[in-house]
């Protein structure tokens, strides 16, 4: 560990080794989460899709590449699979089916991620830094509740906090890093750029920190020291950029074919490419290309927890101070700026390039890494500053950093399985915020409207009795939807001769006056209805009519 980071940790190695030890037990925690609640997750629009591409995957491995049919499989091609193939593959090596394996396959991966945020932390500000980044992480409903079901997101923000990790240790190494390092650098942007392409983000951020620690170290130690350990990094990092190519070849076999494919896996995500659709935001509907600048920052600034914002704004700001004081060291300034860029730089890209967006944050997850990481380091450093002062203030600083920590898990416990669409106290809730914003979007509800659909008629005794499978019109993602029913139901968008109709909580979908038999709420939104149509006519599920 560097001087700065045993400075931050206040009390000796001692409360070190403790930290160490919470940070262990609160991943084995999380950890026995997963298992008890993996099952409780519901699928979402694009878990079929998704499961198909991850089929194919293995197939194309299997039979030795004479199976391409992935490399054309809708646009999906374009993503890396890995996810998709661990699960597919798992699926054939577990007592589970195959959607209950990509949820246990979802929450291991995060678990993964919250590991990678530890280490990254605990190597930033030491072992108490490390312990608040896990936790802050863990109790940050954006990530928990994503990694059970988010197949694209959520693998990419555990991809990002190794490439995080990976990045850290190389800066804090130059010029001359362990074979440790280069294999985390190699594996963590390996990972990232084979997930998504947007993985280029942290390419790019690299190399902004390297230029900026060359820079550095010509102006302290004259231009001949700095060419001479830019050269000897150079070629340490030859392995890593093997070992980099290696695993998107592993996870993104398209990426690789053909040298210009990520360029242009990149040009065709430059472009929205999808019909445009509105979504609500603010309390309007608004078209997806037309979201204003505001929209990434604010819905940070609502769906994060209290303390993780405020640390991550707090660290931001210290960090950047520290970055600009030039008696620092060079490789200290790197790590610093590195986690910064890491976790505001998307941001500000998006905020100046005003791509479409939609679904929330879903696709910025990967910034909670960083932001638990930098919001951590922030907290170590203010706790060590205390003790050095006044130690009882710096014991009752961490105890309030504790309890602020609550709230969220009691919200998380309460929208259970809905974690991903809670928003904080500063937006008034998860119930206020229903009127402004789009909740579940995933259309995970489906699985306990469905359940209860099964308990009810059962209970009851009811059988079809005009045909023989019961006839429902849903309003949310179809192929999901009829997993979850079963082969006893046929699904439609249809309402005319349905028995049912299924509909989520969203603006989409219409309040039919009909017989409510299931109501699925949280904090007292309505996340799913059924409805019994029978003997009435409606024209549509959707908001566009009856």
């Amino acid at each position: 560990m560097n001087a700065a980071a045993s400075a931050a940790t206040p009390w000796g190695r001692t409360a070190g080794r403790v930290c160490d030890g919470l940070a262990v037990a609160a991943l084995a925690a999380v950890g026995v989460l997963v298992a008890l609640t993996f099952k409780d997750y519901g699928l979402g629009w694009d878990d079929y899709t998704h499961a198909e591409y991850g089929g194919l995957l293995v197939r194309l491995f299997t039979s030795g590449f004479t199976d391409q049919r992935a490399f054309s499989f809708v646009n999906l091609y374009a993503y890396g699979g890995g996810f998709d193939l661990l699960a597919a593959w798992a699926s054939k090596h577990l007592p589970l089916d195959l959607w209950e394996t990509r949820r246990l396959c979802g929450g291991i991966v995060g678990i993964a991620g919250l590991a990678a945020t530890w280490r990254a932390g605990r190597y930033l500000g030491g072992p108490l830094a490390g312990l608040i980044a896990l936790a802050l992480l863990a109790t940050c409903p954006i990530y928990y509740g994503h990694m059970f079901m988010n197949p694209k997101d959520s693998p990419f923000a555990v991809a990002m906090a190794l490439a995080l990790l990976g990045a850290l240790r190389t800066f804090g190494e130059y010029p001359r890093p362990s074979p440790m390092t280069i294999m985390l650098l190699g594996l963590g942007f390996g990972l990232a750029i084979g997930t998504r392409i947007l993985g280029g983000f942290a390419v790019f951020f690299a190399l902004i920190v390297l230029a900026f620690l060359v820079a550095s170290q010509a102006r302290g130690e004259g231009f001949a020291t700095a060419r001479r350990n830019l050269a000897s990094f150079g070629l340490a990092l030859l392995p890593a950029l093997v070992l980099a190519y290696a695993t998107i070849a592993l996870v993104w076999p398209w990426g690789v074919v053909n040298p210009i494919d990520p360029l242009r896996a990149l040009l065709y995500f430059s472009d929205f490419f999808e019909t445009p659709w509105k979504e609500l935001y603010n309390g309007a509907l608004i078209s997806v290309p037309e979201m204003p600048r505001s929209y990434v920052p604010q819905l940070f600034a609502l769906k994060m927890p209290e303390i993780m914002l405020l640390l991550s704004l707090a660290g931001i700001a210290a960090a950047l101070r520290v970055v600009f004081q030039r008696d620092a060291s060079p490789q200290w300034r790197a790590k610093l700026l590195f986690v910064v860029l890491a976790a505001i730089g998307p941001v500000l890209l998006t905020m100046i390039t005003r791509p479409a967006l939609y679904n929330g944050i879903r696709h910025f997850v990967f910034l909670t890494p960083p932001l638990a990481v930098i919001g951590g380091w922030f907290a170590a450093q203010l706790a060590a500053w205390l003790d050095a002062r006044r130690p009882a203030l710096a014991l009752a600083t961490l105890a309030l950093i504790a309890a602020a920590m609550v709230p969220p898990i009691v919200d998380m416990v309460r929208l259970h399985p809905y974690q991903y669409v809670s928003f904080n106290h500063i937006a008034g809730g998860t119930r206020a915020a229903d009127e402004r914003y789009m909740l579940d979007y995933w259309g995970l509800a489906f699985k306990q409207a469905s359940d209860a659909l099964h308990a009810l008629l059962a209970e009851r005794g009811e059988k079809p009795k005009d045909h023989e499978r019961w006839r429902i019109a849903v309003c949310g993602p179809q192929r999901p939807a009829q997993v979850e029913l079963g082969p006893e139901f046929v699904v439609s968008w249809d309402p005319l001769g349905a028995d049912f109709a299924m509909t989520l909580g969203e603006f989409y979908c219409a309040n039919l006056d009909a017989p409510v038999l299931v109501e699925i709420r949280r904090e007292g939104v309505v996340f799913a209805r059924v409805y019994d149509i029978r003997g009435r006519t409606f024209r549509s599920v959707l908001t566009s009519g009856k």
